[in-house]
């Protein structure tokens, strides 16, 4: 196959990379709020969603290995930067629209299901820009260089990640965004065909830029179809999601990432969420609301003479698009554990009115290291409230799990807790006295006397607190037990769909492993730590600062730098690469043999560093300060790996190139998945680092006792 000669013509091909690496970017950020909103998932859909992604991706690189053999390969990566761009806008589309007609409109859709459908959607953004990295690496020939597009494609990820957090998500909706990256590519595509002289993709490539100004609206028509049969009177994107506003029966519907947040002009779940608690202290002064002020809950707690109520509430968004305005009600735009953990104010009732802990992130309000702070701001004998889980008349297995867990979880910090069977059950927590015989003072229009009569019967009390009594373990942020639970349950509704899908991957995983060299070993252990331990920093920032979702953005920038610096350090530092053995033959090559030894000696090192900084890494989270720092070494140490591992393969640049960067993307598939899914939930943060150090520490063996 023809190459590229130059040092311009290179930098042309690495700028091509480094445009794939924003829109690659882009588009899985938008794609995975896109999905999440249709399938309305839980951390497991999220955690199907980018190993599709990683998986997919990975699936073309490996298919790449066939470049070698194309004769114009610069028209290629040409005409697939051109696609690149403007299949992600096609797949929104085709996510929007498509859902309600594939599936019942409304109803719960399973794992496989799941798996099987984002697989499709994602096949052609992910697989053909797997194929454009083995591509680009086989145009520029040499081993050498093949990291040097690792180094272009994790710069564009970098830029790509930023432009997006704190620009285009902030300004557009999100075909806008695509739209944008969309430009970039043809941009690029457009000075690459004229570079090369690829008249019919110039043609091509200059025709789309410009039919792009005409696709303003699109945005309007795709969520308007996607919501038929409702209106959508606010659509808009925050940092933390996209969230759209609909109406029906003069009732407002907020809608976040597909899962619905809360509504206004619900009366029984306002009234309980705050009566339930008042009742036990009617003389409360000062009352903190985390989360569902502006349904009408903050109002509500205005009916109790003399209170003034603190409302925080994380997204902006929702502030903006249902503002409360009352002079007794102080409303602060932060994340709600974080405030609990810095305000000095003190408070006789606390209302935490999340959604269930469906998600880690929604975990870290029912830990036993959130009840302990919150005690802390609480007045003695003051009332800590929540809901979780629905009670009609009967206890399952999977309620009385949660409940058990809730319970023993606030009675850490609390000696008396209290459980209220509305359309929600409701926790009371408390060092004071808690009563289930309420008396509400003030008018209501639903939790009135002939309501709670019927509610809290004795018969219905003794049920939950039978029910809590049994053994429970305690949820802690780094043990996330509760969100164990949740997981179960929801699983537990498609028993037929987990066995049979669990068995197939592991199969076919290990049987892709035990065909795997020794570098690739290390590159597929590397992209496993990659992920593993990237959601582990980010959970325990999120622990230790609250969801300050910039400084988040700066965590995730901090680590694709330590990839790059990590690649570009490694491939400066290597001496030009040694030439390639006549033959075609696999695995380590021979000559010279000192090379290799320094090579593979270099290797093992960075597998066991990596393995060592997994295993101390639960120490180190506990320091705040140090989470950015080890980001950016850990993600360093992973970078330096896949350079190191190009040298030491001996094949075509293609096969090379495709062989790490499938078994880098199937170790971070395999890593996003299991963390977030398996790992922390049954071993703790802990446990995974350790497994994580165990899998680098055998890949540097493996690599050692083949050399």
């Amino acid at each position: 196959m023809p190459g590229v000669d130059g040092m311009g013509e290179r930098r042309w091909i690495l700028a091509a990379v480094g445009a794939l690496g924003v829109t690659a970017v882009v588009t899985q950020l938008v794609l995975l709020r896109e999905l999440l909103g249709a399938f309305a998932g839980n951390e497991l859909v999220l955690g199907i969603v980018l190993g599709n992604w990683l998986l997919l991706t990975g699936l073309g690189t490996w298919l790449g290995r066939a470049a070698h053999r194309l004769r114009h390969p610069v028209n290629f990566l040409t005409g697939s930067l051109v696609c690149a761009g403007i299949i992600p806008v096609m797949q929104v589309v085709a996510v929007r629209t498509l859902r309600d007609a594939v599936f019942t409109r409304g109803a719960l859709v399973g794992p496989l299901e799941t798996w099987l459908t984002t697989g499709v959607v994602l096949t052609p953004c992910c697989v053909l820009s797997g194929f454009m990295l083995t591509l680009a690496c086989a145009i520029l020939a040499e081993r050498r260089e093949i990291a040097w597009v690792y180094v272009a494609d994790s710069i564009g990820s970098i830029a790509g990640g930023v432009v997006f957090s704190f620009g285009l998500v902030l300004v557009l909706d999100h075909c806008g965004a695509l739209l944008v990256t969309a430009a970039l590519s043809l941009a690029v595509a457009v000075l690459l065909a004229w570079r090369f002289g690829a008249r019919v993709m110039l043609i091509v490539a200059g025709a789309l830029l410009v039919s792009l100004a005409f696709a303003g609206r699109l945005d309007d028509w795709t969520t308007a179809l996607q919501y038929r049969g409702q209106q959508v009177v606010f659509r808009g994107n925050s940092p933390y999601g996209r969230l759209v506003v609909t109406a029906s029966a003069g009732q407002r519907n907020f809608i976040e990432n597909g899962v619905p947040l809360f509504s206004t002009h619900n009366i029984e779940q306002i009234e309980e969420t705050v009566h339930f608690a008042m009742a036990q202290r009617p003389d409360a002064r000062h009352v903190l609301l985390v989360g569902g002020g502006v349904t009408g809950t903050a109002r509500e707690l205005l009916k109790y003479p003399g209170v003034t109520v603190t409302y925080v509430e994380l997204d902006p968004l929702i502030l903006q698009v249902a503002p409360v305005h009352d002079p007794r009600i102080r409303v602060v735009n932060a994340d709600g554990r974080r405030f609990v953990q810095r305000t000095t104010d003190r408070f006789e009732v606390i209302i935490v009115d999340m959604p269930e802990p469906s998600t880690l992130q929604l975990n870290r309000y029912f830990t036993a290291e959130f009840f302990a702070e919150v005690k802390r701001i609480l007045s003695p004998g003051g009332v800590l409230a929540f809901p979780l889980g629905h009670y009609a008349n009967y206890v399952g297995p999977e309620l009385a799990r949660l409940l058990a867990t809730a319970d023993a979880t606030a009675r850490q910090s609390f000696r008396q807790t209290l459980l209220i069977p509305g359309g929600r059950v409701f926790f009371l927590a408390s060092d004071g006295e808690l009563t289930g015989q309420l008396v509400v003072p003030v008018p209501t229009r639903w939790v009135n006397r002939n309501y709670l009569d019927a509610q809290l019967t004795p018969d219905r009390l003794a049920d939950l607190r039978r029910a809590a009594a049994t053994p429970g373990a305690v949820n802690r942020d780094f043990q996330p037990v509760l969100y164990l639970a949740k997981l179960r349950h929801w699983l537990a509704m498609f028993p037929v769909q987990c066995a049979p899908v669990a068995v197939a991957v592991g199969l076919a995983l290990l049987v892709y492993l035990a065909r795997q060299r020794g570098p690739a070993w290390v590159v597929w252990a590397g992209g496993f730590a990659a992920a593993a331990l990237e959601i582990v920093l980010v959970l325990a920032f999120q622990i230790v600062y609250g969801s300050a979702y910039r400084q988040l953005g700066v965590l995730v920038t901090v680590f694709m730098a330590g990839l790059a610096v990590g690649a570009w350090g490694a491939n400066r530092r290597n001496p030009h690469p040694d030439p390639l053995p006549s033959g075609k033959g696999e695995g380590i090559s021979s000559p010279p043999i000192l090379g290799e030894r320094i090579r593979v000696r270099g290797l093992v090192v960075l597998a066991f560093s990596i393995a060592g900084l997994a295993a101390v890494l639960p120490g180190l989270i506990a320091v705040g300060w140090l989470i950015g720092p080890v980001t950016f070494v850990l993600a360093g140490l992973v970078g330096m790996e896949f350079p190191v591992a190009c040298r030491l393969t001996a094949a075509e640049p293609a096969v090379t190139a495709s062989r790490l960067y499938t078994a880098d993307f199937v170790g971070a598939c395999v890593g996003a998945l299991l963390t977030s899914t398996v790992l922390v939930p049954l071993v703790g943060v802990a446990g995974t680092c350790w497994i994580t150090a165990g899998l680098n520490a055998v890949a540097g063996v493996v690599l050692w006792w083949r050399r």
